[in-house]
């Protein structure tokens, strides 16, 4: 019966996902997120369109067969032209140049098979409509046909299968496979976006490396703005470690540049990157990337990547987390699905993490909700960073509510076991500020290690402050609440005494704590101690395959909420914003 629901669910979704998700975007880019805020983050103010009527190319179109060449179309091409790549054939590498196009006129660059020959609008591609029935490692994809509809652009080495140039505009790319030649080096990104490019949509592309070679990147988004990129499958990024010429690969990089950066919008894409699957700043810059949506994307690292299992494929890639923002503004995090994480490298399998890193970075008004996030050694990081030079801009109005973390088992995925790290490094700036966890749910059958570890810098003179923990259902772990054990913050294992310590006001309270060691001191009042996850009252306690953590009609935790609902998260919600994002 269970599994006949979910079938029907995902057979639902599919349907209902298929045409063009502009949840919070209306027709002129007209942001609707329904609210200003949500809890202590701003939520994004600007959005993207990216409906194929609100991105019309009305003039002629441009067939580029297998003998000629892309680039003397796109220089031949005006504003408002559809060029048509011949379904199978292989291309060299191109460059999208500025012409000035504006919202009327795009250029579209696709395949040439038919709109019927393809996923429709809304819908995910995968490697099938490339020909490739399936992938080692990952999740099984529907291949009804099999035949190979996707011209192919193919990059030797160095940057830029397909390279947007500076200050070009008003591209459109649809149905396309953009890879690298198999043992030639390192490529860098694929697909790569210069400063002052501005109105760019990835749709329903197979972007991807190869499966031993050194590919850093799928897209490399520079100093953009107005980038969308949608129902899209990455593959095979990563970096190799000790041997290896790069360090960190994602499918998508940003938040690097000193041009204006955003909005962005990452929708119902497979995203699958061995350091970090999606992520924004690491590197040099002076602005901040703003208003950005992540939504309904499926995070993904292939388990034949962890070394040690009887299937590992072996080469040791460079592995950190599933998603890390060092530097971004105004961001939506929504209805993700987010599996695998491990540690090995220089992290411990953290979910996420968020760590501004940069004097001009900041990691502010970040909202994350309604996501599955499951099989990792940790949790998630929210630590206020301290760059090389100095204190980063700021790390400030985070909201985490209504997240389900399932299945962390540090044995498993090499990990700490660490559920949450709430710590800042700022030395002079303002400390972390404004961080709420509320309504989440962590279901983890194996030990871990602590379910927190908080930390201040001992040279500030301010501590963390309005920081609030509240109607989460969690497991106590060995050391429950621990500290860095610096400063106005030592080592103590009594949870209330560790947060007057190290926060300055603090909320704890309505929290779920499952399997706490009494002798490790009192919680602060108002929080549930349970002796086991039995007490709590799931209908399906079963982290391993997917279980059912709605509370049960007689458990004493319904409606016992701060807010009157139940504690924990809000799992119908969850299950409705991931519906078919596997």
């Amino acid at each position: 019966m269970k599994q006949l629901l979910l079938v029907m669910v995902i057979t639902a979704a599919a349907a209902a996902v298929a045409q063009p998700d502009n949840r919070y975007c209306g027709k002129r880019n007209t942001p609707n997120f329904g609210a200003v805020k949500d809890g202590p983050a701003a939520l994004p103010t600007r959005c993207l369109d990216t409906a194929i009527d609100s991105t019309p190319s009305p003039g002629k179109v441009i067939s580029v067969s297998a003998r000629q060449d892309v680039s003397a179309a796109l220089q031949t091409a005006a504003c408002g032209d559809t060029i048509s790549l011949q379904a199978g054939a292989t291309y060299a590498p191109f460059v999208l140049p500025a012409k000035n196009c504006d919202a009327a006129h795009w250029i579209t660059i696709r395949t040439s098979a038919a709109d019927s020959q393809l996923p429709p609008e809304g819908a995910r591609i995968t490697p099938c409509y490339a020909g490739v029935a399936s992938l080692p490692g990952r999740p099984q994809f529907d291949c009804a046909s099999g035949s190979n509809v996707l011209p192919r652009i193919e990059l030797k080495n160095g940057a830029g299968a397909i390279t947007v140039a500076a200050g070009a505009n008003h591209y459109r790319l649809i149905g396309l496979e953009v890879t690298r030649t198999a043992e030639t080096g390192l490529t860098y990104a694929l697909v790569r976006l210069e400063d002052g490019v501005h109105d760019i949509v990835i749709d329903r592309c197979w972007i991807h490396g190869t499966p031993q070679d050194e590919t850093v990147r799928g897209v490399y988004l520079g100093g953009s703005s107005y980038v969308g990129i949608i129902d899209s499958y990455f593959s095979d990024f990563h970096c190799i470690a000790v041997t290896g010429a790069c360090t960190d690969a994602q499918a998508i990089n940003g938040g690097n540049s000193t041009a204006p950066m955003g909005p962005y919008k990452i929708v119902n894409n497979y995203l699958e990157g061995a350091a970090e699957n999606l992520m924004f700043g690491g590197g040099a810059g002076s602005q901040i990337p703003g208003d950005i949506e992540i939504r309904r994307n499926y995070m993904f690292k292939p388990l034949p990547w962890m070394p040690g299992r009887s299937d590992f494929m072996g080469q040791k890639f460079i592995v950190k987390n599933l998603l890390e923002l060092k530097n971004a503004e105004r961001v939506l995090v929504e209805g993700n699905l987010m599996e695998n994480s491990w540690g090995g490298y220089t992290q411990v399998g953290y979910g996420i993490l968020l760590t501004p890193r940069g004097t001009w970075a900041a990691v502010q008004d970040v909202t994350i909700r309604y996501n599955l996030i499951r099989h990792t050694g940790s949790g998630v990081q929210l630590a206020a960073t301290k760059a090389d030079d100095g204190d980063s801009l700021a790390a400030q109005r985070w909201s985490i509510h209504d997240d389900l973390l399932e299945d962390i088992d540090p044995a498993a995925y090499h990990g700490d076991g660490i559920v949450f790290q709430i710590s800042s490094g700022f030395k002079k700036d303002i400390p972390l500020n404004q961080v709420s966890l509320d309504h989440i749910t962590v279901a983890s059958k194996a030990a871990v290690k602590s379910l927190m570890i908080v930390g201040v810098e001992p040279a500030n003179p301010r501590r963390p402050f309005d920081i609030s923990f509240t109607n989460n259902i969690v497991p106590a772990g060995r050391y429950s609440v621990w500290s860095t054990g610096v400063g106005t913050c030592p080592k103590s294992g009594e949870p209330s005494i560790t947060f007057e310590n190290c926060w300055s006001s603090f909320k704890v309270t309505h929290n779920v704590i499952i399997a706490y060691p009494g002798e490790q001191g009192p919680w602060p009042a108002g929080n549930f101690l349970v002796k086991d996850v039995k007490s709590v009252g799931f209908a399906d306690f079963d982290p391993a395959s997917s279980g059912d953590y709605h509370l049960t009609a007689n458990t004493f935790y319904k409606s016992k909420a701060t807010d009157g609902k139940d504690v924990g998260a809000n799992i119908d919600a969850i299950n409705e914003a991931v519906a078919g994002v596997r």
